[in-house]
């Protein structure tokens, strides 16, 4: 007996609608951590989990506003990394480790020394401050940065987040003093000298000439016309980032859960959360 013709033109029809709506199947769905009644939905580790994942959804949600109205990806910043940023100074206050000033400097060590990877970013009034170029340790690499250490005598550059502090005037004019935070990464900074300093190899004529940017003894070196005006807006207890493509690199200063805990309880008005995400919040921030 003849199927009718309907049957099959409806399975035909499935098998196409199919690997469209596979996608919303298989990705992770936000569900309500509540129902409104004050009954919890599910177990109290599977409501944890939930109001962790939405924490992460919601403070990548806004970074990546942020990074949209600050243009970043014009400058060539890429968001991953700005991601990164954004959540270690958000866990830098939560810490208390840095001051009202609200700067991040991000450096990039994926992208070659000839291009533009230093960036300087103001997140309350979502502008670019500053984009230039940046050296690396001469041990690191030639064209891009590859090895990093934190041992001294090295002459490697070093990964993870800093916290700027004073200045002083030294052989390469005012240089302002970091503090490395990511224990077995950066920690040795201080005894090490490395600072932000400029330097005659950091600029544009050094790369014609060279092809590549010069290189430092590990310090950040940034461009002599420029480092004055940097280096006076940075410093005095602000975040710093640099950023390596490696996969040994881990930091506490990662933690997302942290980071938008602190960025609510900083202006909760601007962020608005369910009830139950603030108040799991504010138990986080104390």
């Amino acid at each position: 007996m003849r199927k009718p013709r309907w049957r099959s033109m409806r399975r035909k029809l499935n098998r196409n609608l199919l690997p469209l709506f596979a996608p919303l199947v298989l990705s992770p769905m936000v569900t309500p951590v509540s129902t409104g009644s004050g009954t919890p939905t599910t177990n109290p580790k599977e409501l944890k989990k939930r109001v962790t994942n939405y924490k992460l959804m919601r403070f990548n949600q806004l970074s990546y506003n942020l990074y949209s109205n600050m243009r970043l990806k014009e400058s060539g910043l890429r968001f991953e990394v700005f991601d990164k940023a954004l959540t270690g100074y958000y866990n830098m206050r939560h810490n208390k480790e840095v001051s009202d000033k609200p700067y991040i400097t991000i450096i990039d060590f994926t992208k070659s020394s000839n291009e533009k990877r230093l960036w300087v970013v103001d997140v309350e009034k979502k502008e670019l401050v500053y984009n230039t170029y940046v050296s690396h340790g001469r041990n690191s690499g030639q064209e891009f940065a590859e090895h990093f250490s934190n041992q001294n005598e090295s002459y490697m550059s070093s990964i993870g987040f800093y916290v700027t502090e004073n200045t002083y005037y030294g052989k390469h004019g005012l240089s302002l003093k970091l503090d490395g935070l990511d224990k077995g990464f950066n920690t040795n900074a201080k005894d090490r000298c490395i600072v932000m300093h400029g330097a005659e190899y950091a600029t544009e004529e050094f790369i014609e000439q060279a092809g590549r940017l010069g290189r430092s003894l590990g310090c950040p070196a940034i461009p002599m016309e420029e480092h004055e005006d940097i280096i006076k807006a940075v410093q005095g207890g602000t975040a710093m980032y640099v950023h390596a493509s490696s996969d040994k690199y881990t930091s506490q200063y990662l933690d997302h859960e942290t980071a938008m805990a602190e960025l609510v309880n900083e202006n909760k008005k601007d962020v608005p959360l369910p009830p139950d995400v603030i108040a799991d919040a504010n138990a986080n921030a104390t």
